[in-house]
């Protein structure tokens, strides 16, 4: 995972690649490719980039030269980078937010500027509006309105930020704060929707029990943490801070440990399912606050120092943080019926992954060495991206074939066959596949996936893929980003009923910007009795962390490990395989 300073890093070689790009010329152009591909090398490295320096050759790494080694060296003794001050000073403040716009981009922009000579984002949306856009070539009003939906999407997302990213933000903080008086601390968790697995994050709580006689100086410690950028208040229980990374919102309140399970549950929320459990509280003549549960008649504390005590005083099963949405969860705990959600260690491989044999950054054997010591995974599907996804160096059938020998190398390199061999294959406009089928049959699995023509509605071109004998999972099924791009119109009642019928799977995919599904569509597709799987899509080793999120939206649609194919050994995958290529036959 990311650390702070690296997704700072990576962030200035990024806005460098962008701004390299507006400019525009040759060497320009040249420029941008090197420093997006820096950005992406460096956000995926698990460690401070000083740290890894010190022991890694930092040019061995495919992409960075020697001039991008030295403007790294210049960031960690300064903090900024020359050229990139330089660049700054050439391109409107605006334009460098506006430039990750879908649908807009550097030269586009560069285009309206040196048409209408606009600097501001409020320029670009007046120029877009009043229709003077549409006196230049290419600028169709189905681009226009692409370009100020992208600019809206973009808008929501400062409003809010990535599960994930929230998620690195927390627990940054509260690493720092364990260092500065972690023996004062008892316990500390992240609340609110952060700890139910929202997609996106508005305000992060960080909860801390303590004595009280701590509580101060938590407090204190917490407002002079290395990742606070400003304070906003210091109480004598809570204090809020805005965070360096994403100047995000972050509220810590220190609890004693009497009603630390009563905070938990009350600042995790939901409300609506906070409000729904008090309803029944009070149907029993209890009442329930931050502070603990009381008998409303004589205010008698009954319960409130953990969080199933909370929950057992007023006749209820513990609730997972991921089931509080008041979407059942309540009555079924009333039941005691609640289910045993998948988690992380039910998870024995990953389902959706690439080598630098597409558009991934490592070798194979590199990433199989590096999951067999980091994960204890049985298996891992490596699915690089077939020949019609040309920007990520999609293979021929040729290249499949030298791939699959590949890994029967590796494999027996490695005394067993723990890396399989697959494909993500593209699901093309007419939904026939961009792979043969006497390619597919070869792979030891496949994902079919859409990577083109987002616009229209794309069932018809889902359905058939499922009815391929080989097409395992659907891979990302709605091709959302989110932020960025909305996902394509889907009958998605008819697409759970063709995989019903079919035996395909549909796949949670774990990119924190897609999580797609979504959680409420796999809740949909779980209740229908779909197959669903859980992947990372990693492209680069710290990637596969992102299992984390998949396995995230899987209990936030009430998944159990029997709703997961891969928390099952490859032998019972196979057999499931076996038994879609009978159901087709009954079709």
């Amino acid at each position: 995972m990311s650390t702070p300073r690296n997704r700072r890093l990576a962030r200035i070689f990024k806005e460098m690649a962008a701004m390299s790009e507006y400019l525009g010329g040759t060497e320009n152009m040249f420029r941008a490719r090197v420093y997006e591909k820096a950005a992406q090398i460096i956000s995926s490295l698990p460690v401070d980039i000083e740290e890894y320096m010190k022991d890694h050759d930092l040019t061995k790494l495919h992409g960075i030269g020697k001039r991008t080694v030295e403007k790294i060296k210049e960031f960690i003794e300064t903090g900024t980078i020359k050229k990139y001050e330089e660049l700054k000073q050439q391109v409107p403040p605006d334009f460098i937010e506006l430039m990750e716009v879908p649908g807009l981009g550097p030269k586009t922009l560069k285009t309206l500027h040196d048409a209408f000579g606009i600097t501001t984002k409020e320029e670009l949306i007046e120029v877009l509006k009043s229709g003077k856009a549409a006196q230049l070539k290419g600028f169709g009003p189905k681009k226009i309105e692409k370009i100020l939906h992208g600019i809206e999407l973009l808008q929501q997302s400062r409003e809010r930020i990535l599960y994930w990213k929230a998620l690195q933000i927390a627990r940054v903080l509260m690493a720092e704060l364990k260092e500065a008086v972690g023996d004062r601390i008892l316990s500390m968790e992240v609340a609110g929707s952060v700890r139910r697995g929202k997609e996106t994050i508005g305000d992060i709580d960080i909860l801390v029990s303590a004595d009280r006689k701590h509580h101060h100086e938590i407090i204190e410690a917490f407002t002079k943490l290395p990742s606070v950028k400003e304070v906003i208040l210091a109480g004598t229980t809570k204090a809020s801070i805005i965070s360096d990374e994403e100047d995000r919102q972050v509220d810590l309140r220190v609890i004693v440990p009497d009603e630390w399970g009563a905070a938990l549950q009350y600042f995790t929320g939901s409300k609506e399912h906070n409000v729904r459990v008090r309803e029944i509280a009070r149907e029993k003549g209890l009442k329930i606050n931050e502070y603990g549960v009381f008998r409303i008649d004589t205010n008698e504390k009954i319960a409130g120092k953990t969080e199933e005590e909370v929950y057992e005083a007023i006749g209820m099963q513990w609730i997972p943080p991921e089931m509080r949405e008041n979407r059942g969860e309540v009555e079924l705990a009333i039941q005691r019926k609640i289910p045993t959600l998948v988690s992380l260690e039910d998870v024995k491989g990953d389902m959706q992954s690439h080598s630098e044999w597409s558009d991934g950054s490592l070798p194979i054997i590199k990433i199989a060495d590096f999951l067999m010591k980091n994960f204890k995974y049985e298996y891992f599907v490596l699915t690089d991206h077939s020949q019609a996804v040309r920007v990520a160096n999609g293979l021929t059938p040729e290249r499949f074939l030298k791939q699959i020998e590949e890994i029967k190398k590796i494999n027996a390199e490695l005394g067993t066959d723990f890396v399989k061999a697959a494909a993500e294959v593209d699901i093309l406009p007419d939904g026939t596949l961009d792979l043969p089928d006497e390619i597919l049959e070869k792979l030891d699995f496949v994902v079919a996936s859409i990577h083109s023509h987002f616009n229209r509605d794309n069932t018809d071109r889902i359905i058939r893929a499922c009815m391929n004998p080989y097409v395992h999972v659907i891979g990302h099924p709605t091709g959302r980003i989110i932020g960025q791009r909305d996902p394509y119109p889907l009958n998605f009642p008819q697409i759970i009923e063709t995989c019903l019928k079919t035996g395909t799977a549909l796949e949670i995919n774990g990119q924190p910007d897609r999580m797609d599904l979504s959680d409420t569509l796999a809740f949909e597709a779980r209740q229908a009795g779909v197959m669903l799987t859980l992947a990372t899509d990693a492209h680069y080793n710290s990637n596969f962390y992102y299992m984390e999120i998949a396995v995230k939206i899987a209990r936030r649609a009430w998944c159990t490990p029997d709703n997961i194919l891969n928390t099952r050994s490859w032998e019972e995958i196979e057999e499931w395989k076996e038994r879609k290529r009978k159901l087709l036959k009954t079709i």
